[in-house]
């Protein structure tokens, strides 16, 4: 059972997308102290979540996809600007309100490749992934699948720079072997990618 040592939440800055808090916390020697947090949820969702005992909400998807017709693994390379770089990635994004993360994961599958879900394998499937909780709460599911289709560019939004590519485990082994900046769930299921093969997705 997790106690709250939280003690208090102020805005720092808030955008869109992102939000930056300072938490007032007590430590392991029961003194208070402070950290900044980052946090996709407004104040109200992510007071209500530290004081209130709301349930965590899930903030993005993440989609590990096997295309049925090649066989291969969907990757895609995207410009991210804090890099100021472009970085193999994994097909993800942000859960919209009043979705589920299967609906979520088809829609920006969809939107971000052209793809289709076929299937989702639920056993591999996990809720709740943190990739960086040093820095924020941002909690993502990860979701196995296979899908169909041909790739489309169709539903890129203005500020999306990606390249959408399709690897075998041939491929994937070549990439990894490579200096290319790669974001690390991509990184971890790659790997997984080639010692599994198409096993990871059964």
């Amino acid at each position: 059972m997790n106690t709250n040592r939280i003690k208090k939440l102020t805005p720092l800055a808030e955008t869109k997308f992102l939000n930056l808090y300072d938490a007032e916390y007590e430590n392991k020697n029961k003194k208070l102290s402070h950290w900044t947090v980052a946090s996709r949820k407004d104040f109200k969702t992510l007071s209500s979540q530290y004081f209130q005992g709301a349930e965590e909400k899930m903030d993005a998807t993440i989609i590990a996809a096997l295309h049925n017709e090649s066989r291969k693994i969907v990757c895609i390379r995207q410009f991210r600007i804090p890099l100021n770089d472009y970085v193999f990635e994994l097909p993800a994004g942000l859960i919209d309100t009043g979705e589920d993360y299967e609906k979520a994961s088809a829609r920006e599958l969809k939107e971000e490749t052209g793809l289709d879900i076929i299937k989702i394998n639920h056993e591999r499937s996990r809720k709740g992934v943190y990739a960086s909780a040093g820095m924020t709460d941002e909690s993502a599911a990860i979701v196995f699948c296979t899908c169909s289709g041909n790739i489309s560019y169709d539903g890129l939004e203005e500020d999306e720079d990606i390249e959408i590519m399709l690897f075998s485990v041939n491929e994937v082994k070549e990439l990894l072997k490579t200096d290319v900046k790669i974001d690390m769930r991509a990184f971890i299921t790659l790997q997984a990618f080639v010692l599994l093969g198409e096993k990871l997705f059964e």
